[in-house]
């Protein structure tokens, strides 16, 4: 069991939304399945991490207790877990520490960086009606898409725009993030998606959106288009995913969760618990910069597989989900991961 110090002043309905996420099953849901492994204590002497309780961020703004807590860590030599929050997220030079984040450039990333998987609920408990069931092989691959992709020189601006903005208030150390070169995703997105429907060796299902949900408000109109993004996914073999504002994709767990197969555009992305999980053998990650058209990896992907390895691709997808990226099953492998750190030390 992990014994986690943290700063229990912060743990109040006002940072709810902002905690390290274990701390949310922890504290705020007390979730049965991470009992057995963590617990919260108020000994600094027995711990053996300290957290620092919400998203650095905001953690950093209250520096008379930022400070504290990390002269209580540094006193007691013990190891520091801190939350960047945020499509960015930030790199943090604290020794001892460890951060948790979203996304980030794998290449930039230190090793003491650990990748959060997009937390999503169960579309099959949410959404989806019936039961997880695999799709068998067709002889063309389908892929499916429901999101924002656009072009034109008006939506290239109004995503340049945007990003100097962010740059400004990077700038400004109105809130700490790492500032990414501009990517225009939505543009980026439908270029990739024409050249498959363009193709003849595809078979393409994809909706279209100028805006994110649609740019829908009611909250009927959001059950809709929730459960029309998740159907799409449900009807094809292979999923688009590709990196958002920051450099991963929320879709990529989305794909996984339902039990499909994601195409990846590989941006230097890390995946989680990379040195645990074999992604290769979950989805198809794309080399946009090589020599061979991404058109004919996928093809080679798909074309190299029987009905039978497809199935059982699908079958450990949603396994996986399951296992190691749902909230609680990611903190469960976390766990081991430091206790056997610790066992090793």
């Amino acid at each position: 069991m992990l014994k986690l110090y943290i700063d229990i002043n912060f743990l109040t309905e006002q940072y709810r939304g902002y905690v390290f996420p274990v701390l949310f099953d922890l504290h705020y849901k007390k979730s049965e399945q991470l009992q057995n492994y963590y617990c919260l204590t108020d000994d600094l002497n027995s711990a053996n991490i300290v957290v620092f309780p919400v998203d650095y961020s905001i953690f950093y703004k209250n520096r008379k207790a930022f400070e504290a807590l990390i002269g209580k860590a540094k006193t007691a030599n013990k190891p520091i877990w801190i939350y960047t929050a945020g499509d960015f997220g930030f790199t943090v030079h604290i020794p001892n520490s460890y951060t948790f984040r979203l996304g980030g450039f794998h290449s930039e990333l230190g090793q003491n960086t650990f990748i959060l998987p997009s937390f999503v609920n169960d579309p099959y408990e949410t959404v989806l009606e019936g039961q997880f069931v695999a799709l068998p092989k067709e002889i063309k691959p389908t892929i499916g898409f429901v999101g924002h992709a656009n072009t034109g020189i008006a939506n290239y601006l109004k995503s340049y725009l945007s990003h100097l903005k962010l740059r400004l208030k990077n700038t400004l150390k109105s809130s700490y993030f790492d500032m990414q070169p501009f990517y225009p995703s939505g543009q980026k997105r439908f270029q990739y998606l024409m050249k498959f429907k363009g193709s003849e060796h595809f078979k393409t299902n994809f909706i279209l959106r100028d805006k994110y949900r649609a740019g829908v408000s009611g909250e009927n109109e959001k059950v809709n288009t929730t459960k029309e993004f998740y159907q799409n996914i449900f009807d094809n073999l292979y999923t688009f995913c590709i990196r958002g504002l920051g450099n991963f994709s929320v879709r990529f767990y989305e794909t996984l969760a339902v039990g499909r197969i994601p195409i990846l555009i590989n941006t230097d992305c890390r995946l989680p618990l990379d040195a645990m999980i074999s992604w290769e053998e979950h989805a198809i990650i794309l080399d946009s910069s090589g020599n061979t058209p991404i058109e004919t990896q996928i093809l080679n992907f798909h074309n190299s597989k029987t009905n039978d390895e497809l199935v059982e691709i699908q079958n450990n997808n949603r396994l996986l989900w399951e296992t190691h990226l749902r909230r609680h099953s990611y903190f469960v492998k976390i766990h081991d991961i430091f206790i056997n750190n610790e066992s090793n030390a």
